[in-house]
């Protein structure tokens, strides 16, 4: 299915050199920003999940109002439901009657709006934030949101992705536009090259560890350097899944020919001569040379190892193999240290782990689940562990399925699921017990986050699948594999 290009993209540029940030900003800005008011900015592609979208709908009903570019709109469920496939009945297993109803009522919205919608029984369910790529309709230059805090995933691509509320969400669905006040830009920078065994999942949590979860408030992050351009498209979402977890509006990384590669042939993709034209508008996103940032951040990709997180946010991270501080970034940990069980100046290596959790929309696809069965492969799960492996959508289920990769996961005895949110947000029943200590690739390490008194630290899927099956924290360069 083809979709329409970004509005206003292919106008002249000024002068003078740009950020791709600025690019995009100005190819999107409908009215400036004046003293009393924002920006009246252009929405190329609007993602809806079932969890913050009923009320906007409902308000659009109170007011007589229509969804005013229902093809700009794309929709999916993954937060409430189950992981565990339906019955012969056809029914599925739903936690509570609230999951089963939100769910109902985003298929009844949908059709009475007229917008597409992969639903439980389509084959391009999933998470949303792994949809849109899939599907080719997040697209370098676009402007995209979602009732949800991860749409900087989107970047990746060179789109600005950034979450709304659900109040903007009904606004967006009005009016194909939204307030926004223009925010500043970072370039972070990672020079050097990573070390074996060392992925996006740690670069992220590295610069989280040395920023600070209020690092990047108010900007947008672009992610340059060697290091960056080397990454997987895959790992590239994983980078800018999280940089809201620093306090950042939006992470960014320039379209290149990975981009375009990635992209060629989707279904929501441009096709024939209309992907060619595409390729080309593409191609003049990157930030131009000489184009100022409002800030620069240098992160020595060489010297990042593997991370885990040791607190309650994920800026409390560490190498895996460090100790626990007694402080970070000025803030006692003291509360924090308490909750986790932990005291300052003790390694985590070899902490006993009862959860593991391999999902969520920053680390649930084909590339994580590969590495993660390296770790399983002809390995049994540990006595008394739980591990949890989510695909992020049935596409990544067919494809680990149709490599076998989940008859390793099954007979090392975890359990292989059905794509959804699931435990990063312990919504549908998925749940880490209270006291329990889990190793999560999801994104958020809050108290209570994974199920209440649960304790999480956040990892890559080599670290999680390690834990897995030796019972404790553990290096997985210690295991080979990866």
């Amino acid at each position: 299915m083809e979709h329409p290009s970004p509005t206003n993209q292919g106008s002249s540029p000024p002068s003078r050199p740009r950020t791709l940030f600025e690019k995009i900003w100005q190819q999107h800005e409908v009215k400036a920003a004046t003293a009393d008011h924002p920006a009246v900015l252009y929405i190329d592609l609007h993602l809806i999940h079932e969890v913050t979208s009923p009320q906007a709908f409902d308000e659009l009903r109170r007011r007589g109002l229509k969804v005013r570019r229902p093809d700009r709109c794309l929709a999916t469920m993954d937060h409430s439901t189950p992981s565990l496939p339906a019955d012969a009945a056809g029914a599925f297993p739903y936690v509570d009657d609230l999951a089963r109803k939100q769910v109902e009522k985003l298929v009844e919205n949908c059709r009475a709006f007229g917008i597409e919608l992969y639903d439980l029984n389509s084959e391009h369910q999933g998470i949303v934030h792994v949809i849109g790529p899939e599907m080719g309709a997040t697209q370098p230059g676009k402007t995209i949101v979602c009732g949800d805090s991860h749409t900087s995933t989107h970047g990746a691509f060179g789109a600005l992705a950034f979450g709304i509320g659900t109040s903007e969400v009904g606004h967006v669905m009005a009016t194909q536009c939204l307030l926004q006040h223009r925010p500043k830009t970072t370039a972070v920078e990672f020079t050097g090259r990573l070390k074996p065994g060392v992925g996006a999942k740690d670069m992220i949590l590295a610069l989280i560890a040395e920023i600070g979860v209020g690092g990047g408030t108010g900007q947008v992050f672009e992610y340059r350097g060697e290091a960056v351009e080397a990454l997987s498209m895959e790992e590239r979402m994983t980078l800018c899944n999280m940089s809201i977890e620093a306090g950042a509006r939006a992470g960014l990384v320039a379209p290149d020919q990975k981009t375009f590669d990635y992209l060629k042939g989707r279904p929501w993709s441009p096709q024939g001569q209309a992907w060619e034209k595409a390729v080309a508008r593409w191609r003049e996103l990157p930030t131009d040379e000489g184009a100022a940032f409002d800030r620069v951040v240098h992160i020595d990709a060489s010297r990042i190892e593997p991370m885990i997180t040791f607190g309650t946010h994920p800026g409390m991270a560490m190498p895996i193999d460090d100790t626990v501080p007694a402080e970070i970034h000025g803030e006692a940990t003291d509360k924090a240290l308490n909750y986790m069980q932990f005291k300052a100046g003790e390694t985590l290596i070899g902490k006993k782990v009862d959860v593991v959790f391999i999902g969520s929309c920053t680390n649930s696809r084909i590339s994580d689940l590969r590495e993660a069965a390296s770790i399983f492969r002809d390995r049994n799960v540990a006595p008394g562990v739980r591990a949890l492996i989510v695909p992020g959508s049935k596409k990544v289920k067919a494809m680990a399925e149709a490599e076998g990769l989940d008859q390793i996961f099954r007979a090392a005895g975890a359990e292989w699921r059905e794509p959804s949110c699931s435990m990063c947000i312990a919504m549908n029943g998925d749940q880490v017990g209270a006291g329990q200590l889990a190793v999560s690739t999801s994104n958020r390490n809050f108290e209570g986050r994974q199920g209440k008194g649960s304790r999480t630290l956040l990892a890559g899927p080599a670290t999680a699948a390690a834990a897995a099956v030796t019972g404790v924290v553990t290096d997985a360069r210690r295991l080979g594999g990866t």
